[in-house]
């Protein structure tokens, strides 16, 4: 079957939701609008106020994004750094490379927003360690989360956050009898992803059904290093 677009959240409650988080940022506002009319994947808006929500309480001082599309979640994310923070932020498809350069320039964030085209799965591996996040947001590929989890975990900081975005996708996650049987692979994977996330030595995990579905996990510190053995 094809999967219910509203399988996750009812659409009253979903529709309530949104009326409350209207977004007053002009330039956000306007790559909604460009989002949906041209058919351009973004976080949703309630995710989108979640992570405003949280990078404004965590005050990163560098975020790593993985999946930038047209900037979106850059540009917002962007708000809450630390002051001289930055954000790197991957995307494969030079169309929205070219497009996230423009809004980023638009919003004045050359000097904050880095957009690097590549293949996150394997730009991640070059990253020196060194080179740790205080946030990581993974909203690229679903079947390629699985496979960049590793690399997420060295790279993200003690304390820090991993987000991961559309994890439910669209209610197929959860149930065999509400997934489209072409996302088969793409569904597989994300349950692999979030049995590994929720059993990760290092990371402790809710799972949230958010928007599309996220997970919120941060990278957690031994006793040794809480305590100061």
């Amino acid at each position: 079957m094809e999967y219910d677009l509203n399988a996750i959240v009812t659409p009253y409650v979903t529709s309530y939701i949104r009326e409350k988080t209207e977004q007053k940022d002009a330039l956000l506002r306007s790559l909604e609008i460009y989002a949906e009319e041209n058919n351009v994947p973004i976080v949703e808006p309630e995710t989108a106020r979640l992570l405003s929500v949280l990078t404004k309480l965590k005050r990163p001082a560098r975020i790593l994004e993985v999946g930038c599309a047209i900037g979106y979640s850059a540009i917002l994310m962007s708000k809450g750094l630390a002051e001289g923070g930055n954000i790197l932020t991957l995307e494969y498809d030079p169309k929205m490379v070219r497009a996230a350069r423009e809004n980023v320039k638009k919003a004045g964030l050359c000097d904050v927003i880095n957009v690097v085209e590549a293949d996150a799965k394997d730009y991640l591996s070059y990253i020196d360690e060194d080179e740790i996040f205080d946030i990581i947001f993974l909203d690229g590929p679903k079947a390629h989360y699985l496979y960049m989890l590793d690399d997420a975990v060295r790279l993200l900081k003690k304390g820090g956050l991993l987000i991961s975005d559309n994890i439910l996708f669209k209610g197929m996650t959860a149930d065999d009898d509400h997934f489209a049987r072409r996302k088969v692979t793409i569904i597989h994977r994300l349950r692999e992803y979030i049995d590994t996330l929720m059993k990760h030595p290092q990371l402790e995990t809710s799972i949230l059904s958010q928007g599309d579905g996220i997970t919120l996990s941060i990278k957690i510190m031994s006793d040794y290093e809480r305590f100061g053995y």
